[in-house]
């Protein structure tokens, strides 16, 4: 963790100088490319000693694939040797290590590469094995038209901003950055000229990254007083089982489950810190003419926190990892694509059975909300307290399914998770079933049908 958090730091401040020294109109796009890599590499080995050796041999591997591998195929070659490297890697985590979190854990890095690699094959099949007019809007507008280089395809996948934590991101708009196009596509979108400016602005990240660096500070903090002093293993407690009752138990399930977070908090916002500070991750304007740094971004810590549903909780969590499951899964699954690109995320996030007891069971609970919703919502429309009333429970709600759900997936194993699951009386997944024996399935056109499967995609994103 010292390791993760060193890094990370050095790497914000690396970025500042990248941004500063190495720009586009300073730097040629190999010494760029250069930078970002050696600089990934060295972080890689200095954070993960010589398990890092498994980074560098997925992506030779994959490299090997790419330029080998005929067009039709190489998508599929490369998921297929990407997962299975990161499963193999995952496996010996259990029956190697028992369990064990090791003290230099490389499998999250390993799962980033593991993305960054399919995300390119994918869209590399898509810019010269298919007909633009088979291509959705958006995988035309990613879609690569040739093989990268060595030095682009180690730049893109090992560079330092993102080698630690994340996130990914796509390979095109990658290049455009470090070619110094990145800001100047977005900010042709707007009609500037309307808006009194006789020259494209020079937006900056200095103050999307001072927000975002005070975000980290009090998740660092929270993490520091929180996270050790309300553990998830209490809940399943006996002396704790024994004495406290259900409602109070539910309580305290909400605090240790908020106790967790702001690890990830704190880890997903520095990464975002990170690629802002090097100029990367500007997404537009918004409709009050504010710049926008959140290409990269992802979480919404306030929708997460206020949300009124699963489904609008899920959206705003691990974000970047959502857009991965629907570019390389979902969107070309040529059948049941919610259940396969479920697969896909209970393989990537690994084999503990506490990932498959929180990924079947936020399942069953978007289901039931989701029929909740179609059924009662506009009940509580025709006025203002009752709007506020509805908000109220199904954000109460909300934020114990959540609780309920995600327990497993830090518990881990089985033995727990069924003791914990015991300690609740089953009481949600009763609940889910009960509501989708009991509340009618209303009739959905294809449109809508095709809108909540992919609600169903963002529902079965990780923790």
């Amino acid at each position: 963790q010292i390791n993760f958090v060193a890094c990370q730091l050095f790497a914000l401040l690396a970025a500042f100088w990248f941004r500063i020294y190495l720009s586009p109109s300073h730097a040629s796009s190999a010494v760029r490319h250069a930078f970002a890599t050696l600089f990934g590499i060295y972080f890689a080995v200095f954070c993960f000693g010589w398990y890092s050796i498994h980074l560098f041999v997925l992506v030779m591997m994959n490299y090997g694939i790419m330029n080998m591998a005929s067009i039709p195929n190489i998508h599929r070659y490369s998921f297929v040797v990407a997962m299975g490297y990161l499963t193999l890697c995952h496996i010996s985590r259990i029956y190697i290590f028992h369990y064990g979190i090791l003290t230099t854990d490389f499998s999250g890095p390993l799962m980033i590469i593991t993305q960054k690699i399919t995300t390119l094959a994918c869209q590399l099949h898509d810019g010269i094995g298919r007909q633009a007019e088979e291509l959705t809007a958006e995988q035309n507008r990613l879609a690569v038209k040739s093989r990268p280089s060595l030095l682009e395809y180690l730049s893109y996948l090992l560079n330092f901003m993102s080698i630690i934590a994340g996130p990914c991101s796509n390979y095109k708009d990658y290049i455009a950055f470090i070619e110094g196009r990145h800001v100047h596509m977005k900010l042709l979108e707007v009609n500037w000229k309307q808006k009194g400016y006789d020259r494209l602005p020079d937006p900056s990240p200095t103050g999307a990254v001072m927000y975002k660096l005070c975000i980290t500070l009090v998740s660092l903090i929270l993490f520091l007083t929180l996270t050790k002093n309300f553990p998830m293993a209490y809940i399943i407690d006996n002396e704790f089982l024994e004495k406290t009752p259900f409602l109070s138990r539910l309580g305290y399930l909400y605090v240790v489950t908020q106790a967790a977070k702001p690890k990830y908090y704190f880890a997903w916002t520095l990464a975002d810190a990170v690629n802002n500070a090097a100029g990367y991750g500007f997404s537009g304007v918004d409709e009050r003419g504010t710049f926008r740094w959140d290409l990269l971004s992802n979480l919404n810590i306030w929708n997460i926190e206020t949300a009124t549903s699963f489904k609008m909780y899920i959206e705003n969590w691990n974000i970047q990892t959502a857009a991965w499951l629907k570019r390389v899964c979902y969107d070309r699954a040529p059948w049941y694509p919610t259940a396969l690109t479920f697969i896909l995320s209970a393989l990537w996030h690994g084999i503990y059975p506490g990932y498959y007891f929180t990924f079947l069971t936020g399942i069953l609970i978007t289901l039931a909300a989701r029929a909740i919703r179609n059924n009662c919502r506009h009940c509580f429309l025709s006025s203002v307290p009752l709007k506020i009333a509805y908000d109220i429970v199904t954000w109460a709600v909300t934020q114990l399914a959540v609780c309920y759900t995600v327990a497993p997936f830090v518990m881990l194993a089985v033995e727990p998770t069924i003791k914990f699951y015991k300690s609740v009386y089953f009481h949600m997944h009763i609940l889910s079933i009960l509501v989708l024996l009991l509340l009618p399935i209303r009739p959905q056109t294809n449109s809508v049908g095709r809108a909540q499967n992919q609600a169903m995609l963002n529902s079965i994103k990780s923790k």
